[in-house]
């Protein structure tokens, strides 16, 4: 009998309904989308650096873990000392730069062939290696969103590229220049961002890392083993991530409840009658308590699926159409239902109790 009453309030104000159920969608979408989208970049970018097959990184003195966010470029004869430590088999330098026009993407400047001597050579799915100083490699990922192919033009840093060849994705960044022209680009002569050490046995690790920090003038050089640095990009160490989702769950949150509890608040109101009748009746408060936030979960249930179901969507259009990345996983799909069932059942308590308070007399003789 409950349930029927219940079914037929929320059929009878169907605008109401409706904009209550959007915007538990909107929440849900929004937790689930831009978290995703935080998560999914972090952990695109971690792969990728996974993939290019170094065992040590040596950075500036003040470099972020995330990157090609690092500080002045080194002097890239460093390399020839880090070459000359024990257990390294190879060093390859990468000009790194973080461009923000059109899209935020890191691009790497590499010696191709000690790049190449890190993880094994690239796997050409179309093209070949730079033939001159005016090529670019770039990753089918963003091939595929651009629509590029081996040949065309396309600009970087404000210059015009020719597409040497399309790489299989994973090797660091989505678009690869030589270094001799990256440095002439972004004014870095004989400088590199980072170098990428290749080691005889990975289990030294720790013992280069040491060594190099032991190298006179090398003191104050952010070094790490690749485990460890990729340990590091995690939405707790990334300076703010952590926030910042927090922030956008609690704006989430708060769009729901406003929502729940303006609809169920007008909801009482138009309703007293009814409320005066089934007290009358004999109905206690703990029934018309339960009464409308059963009304209320119906409508988070409703916005829940609807949420997930627009975030699923997106993602897959967001996946096809550019180079980001986004993860929908089932514990944040958990963590989402969650928050938007209690923000929701939390903006209809106050309503809820204001209706089980109502005197029946009061309420019958309500117009």
């Amino acid at each position: 009998m409950m349930n029927k009453m219940i079914v037929g309030n929320l059929v009878h104000r169907p605008v109401r309904s409706l904009i209550s159920v959007v915007a538990i969608a909107l929440e849900v979408t929004l937790i689930l989308l831009i978290v995703g989208l935080c998560v999914g970049m972090l952990n695109d970018s971690k792969s990728r650096q996974a993939g290019i097959g170094a065992d040590v990184v040596v950075m500036p003195p003040g470099s972020s873990y995330v990157v090609g966010v690092t500080s002045t470029p080194m002097p890239i004869k460093i390399r020839e000392v880090l070459a000359k430590l024990p257990h390294v088999v190879s060093v390859a330098p990468v000009l790194t730069n973080l461009s923000t026009k059109g899209t935020v993407e890191v691009i790497n400047g590499i010696d191709l062939k000690s790049y190449e001597s890190l993880g094994g050579s690239f796997r050409y799915l179309w093209g070949g290696p730079f033939q001159g100083p005016d090529d670019a490699l770039i990753d089918d990922i963003m091939a595929r969103s651009k629509k590029i192919k081996v040949g065309d033009s396309i600009d970087i840093l404000d210059h015009r590229f020719r597409v040497a060849g399309i790489v299989e994705p994973g090797r660091g960044a989505r678009k690869f220049l030589p270094i001799d022209t990256m440095q002439e680009l972004v004014g870095a002569s004989g400088r590199a961002s980072l170098f990428y050490l290749k080691l005889d046995d990975p289990a030294n690790a720790d013992t280069v890392v040491d060594e190099v920090k032991h190298v006179p003038g090398m003191e104050t050089h952010v070094v790490s083993s690749m485990a460890y640095y990729l340990s590091m990009m995690t939405v707790n160490h990334l300076p703010g991530l952590s926030a910042f989702i927090n922030v956008v769950i609690v704006i989430s949150v708060t769009i729901g409840f406003i929502v729940i509890f303006q609809a169920m608040y007008t909801a009482v109101m138009e309703r007293t009658r009814e409320i005066g009748i089934l007290k009358s009746l004999g109905a206690s408060k703990l029934y018309i308590v339960n009464v409308i936030l059963r009304e209320t979960a119906s409508l988070a249930v409703a916005g829940i699926i609807l949420g997930i179901l627009i975030s699923l969507l997106a993602r897959a259009a967001i996946d096809h159409r550019s180079t980001l990345r986004v993860v929908v996983t089932g514990y944040w799909i958990l963590q989402t239902t969650g928050i938007a069932v209690v923000g929701a059942l939390l903006g209809a308590l106050y309503p809820a109790l204001r209706a089980a308070q109502k005197d029946p007399i009061e309420a019958l003789a309500y117009e």
